[in-house]
């Protein structure tokens, strides 16, 4: 493969372990320390800090995932930009993208149902050094088998235009969606707690007009998500909900973090 066209991994050895041995073991140890009750979910939301912050409140999601693997071929990844502006959703020309776990293939075919969408570019500047959708790959790479991935970076687009992106790749049971977002950022504990309690409601009542520009980093695609799980008769339900306070951080000035499963009525 040439490696011209292999996303190479950014942040590995700073928000998680660069060594592979050692971020199997932690990833593992992640996963078996959560219940993995309840059916498989088509969507999930999951925070994208450091492990250290937010790596057992993903986990709770993803164990979720592990249990019912084998029938998830393709994922649908989803995460914010943080380090380059730009207008639209962001695609990667790569055709990999590689963590100390190996190699997850870019599904080309996937990435055709949506390449006439006017929001929808190439724009590998968005993907070189961003973290929103690394950090999920070692989760995913334990949590599945073989699967192929549609890496989507949402820069200044709305909910409605992500909305259009997932109805074209929301496939069967074969796709999981899957949504990379932190929540509120540097208030104190408690008040952190209360304004997450509130998007937590908002995103278990599908209430996307109730999540704004400070209750989460990843709200575009987050309130996307929550138009397309009304039309698709999902229902959202929240399975771990803490901060950095709770986790590895003082409580001065905590972020939010959060895990949501999205399932069939």
């Amino acid at each position: 493969m040439n490696q011209a066209k292999i996303r190479p991994p950014a942040v590995a050895g700073m928000f998680y372990a660069d060594d592979p041995d050692v971020l199997r073991a932690q990833v593992g140890a992640l996963l078996r320390a959560v219940p993995a009750a309840g059916p498989a979910p088509k969507a999930v939301i999951v925070p994208h800090a450091g492990y250290i912050y937010s790596g057992p409140i993903a986990a709770s999601a993803y164990a979720r995932i592990a249990k019912a693997h084998l029938g998830i071929r393709r994922v649908v990844l989803l995460g914010p930009a943080h380090r380059v502006a730009f207008n639209g959703i962001a695609v990667s020309s790569a055709a990999a993208f590689t963590t100390p776990l190996g190699s997850v293939p870019v599904d080309q075919q996937a990435l055709r149902l949506i390449d006439d969408l006017p929001q929808v570019r190439v724009f590998d500047p968005a993907h070189a050094a961003e973290h929103s959708l690394e950090v999920q790959l070692p989760f995913l790479q334990l949590a599945l088998d073989d699967f192929t991935l549609v890496p989507l970076v949402v820069g200044d687009a709305t909910p409605e235009q992500v909305d259009e992106v997932l109805e074209r790749l929301w496939g069967g049971a074969e796709t999981l969606i899957v949504i990379s977002s932190d929540l509120s950022h540097y208030h104190d504990y408690d008040h952190a707690r209360q304004l997450d309690q509130a998007t937590s409601r908002a995103i278990e009542a599908l209430r996307d007009q109730d999540i704004g520009y400070d209750d989460a980093c990843g709200r575009i695609a987050v309130n996307g998500l929550l138009q397309s799980a009304r039309h698709h008769g999902l229902r959202a339900h929240t399975v771990d909900l803490r901060n950095s306070g709770d986790t590895a951080g003082s409580r001065d000035r905590v972020v939010g973090y959060g895990a949501y499963v999205f399932e069939p009525l």
